[in-house]
């Protein structure tokens, strides 16, 4: 049986398929190709992450395939119901790169509240002339410990970012359309385990009691952040969107930031992507990441290790 990895797959990943008696084509074919290519080479499966679309019409067009797997947690680039519909089996990987979603988030906010996305920027260009101005500018950043983190989408990513704050000593507010109480448990380098409950909150308490709001949520129809929700927020309060472009309005993030009643934001993902407008690129109170969140060495070989064993249960 033929696997192709359109998106790429991690080594581990392959060789385990390969063990299982697989064949893996890692060749990365243009979407308006993709057609052809399945056809020709009478391909049993296809392993995407976001960049390819598996849409009805490539699914009505290649009746060899039996699969469609999804490294990583969204399915929104595949036509779920239509594909199983008609028999094919979609998996994905929900909580193989949880954990590094989550550290990203920290990624910008520890940058963010000690202006190291902008000191990086201008240390190298007058670090040499204006230290003491650059030193006095940047030394009004505050400590995260004791401070909100609002989660909006409490699914596993949420979770992981939830067991980060805790270890930090932060306040959690979180908000989920289906979970109402979750545990967290953290996992010490000694064997201990100490585990949390949170309840989750009314959206107006995440608005308007925390210090910094992040995102982890699917594609939405409609903004989940816009000019309305951003003014009952705290004055000053950092956003952060690992998810998905196009549920926060980067129009209204931007007036916010002019502002002033939103200081900084982190983005990894953008509504135009993957030509982010100017706009963001050139602001300075944004902390930009190329869509970069699960993309760590680990969650690479976690992402491919749990599809081949899909697979090999599915298929074989």
């Amino acid at each position: 049986m033929k696997i192709l990895a359109n998106d790429g797959i991690s080594q581990s990943g392959k060789d385990a398929l390969e063990k299982g008696g697989f064949e893996v084509l890692t060749v990365k074919v243009a979407q308006n190709q993709l057609e052809n290519y399945i056809n020709e080479n009478n391909v049993d499966a296809i392993l995407v992450r976001s960049a390819t679309q598996v849409r009805q019409e490539l699914i009505e067009a290649c009746p060899s395939l039996k699969l469609i797997g999804r490294g990583g947690v969204g399915l929104d680039n595949i036509d779920v119901e239509f594909a199983e519909d008609n028999g094919l089996q979609v998996i994905n990987t929900p909580a193989a790169a949880s954990s590094s979603v989550a550290e990203l988030v920290f990624a910008h906010l520890f940058g963010m509240v000690r202006f190291l996305h902008s000191s990086n920027r201008e240390m190298p260009l007058e670090g040499d002339s204006r230290f003491k101005e650059l030193k006095k500018a940047y030394s009004a950043g505050i400590e995260l410990r004791g401070k909100t983190i609002g989660i909006i989408g409490f699914g596993k990513i949420g979770q992981e970012v939830a067991k980060i704050a805790i270890g930090l000593g932060m306040n959690i507010l979180a908000i989920d359309k289906q979970v109402t109480s979750a545990p967290i448990t953290l996992e010490f380098f000694n064997g201990q385990k100490t585990t949390f409950t949170i309840d989750t909150v009314e959206k107006e308490d995440v608005l308007k009691d925390s210090d910094f709001i992040t995102l982890h949520i699917p594609e939405q129809e409609e903004y989940v952040l816009t000019a309305d929700e951003i003014d009952k927020m705290k004055d000053g309060v950092g956003i952060i969107n690992t998810a998905r472009g196009g549920v926060i309005n980067e129009v209204d993030l931007v007036n916010a930031i002019e502002s002033g009643k939103v200081q900084f934001a982190g983005l990894d993902v953008f509504e135009t992507e993957p030509t982010p407008a100017v706009q963001l690129l050139m602001n300075p109170e944004l902390s930009l990441t190329p869509h970069i969140g699960a993309s760590t060495l680990e969650a690479q070989d976690r992402i491919g290790l749990e599809l081949a064993k899909q697979i090999i249960e599915h298929l074989r």
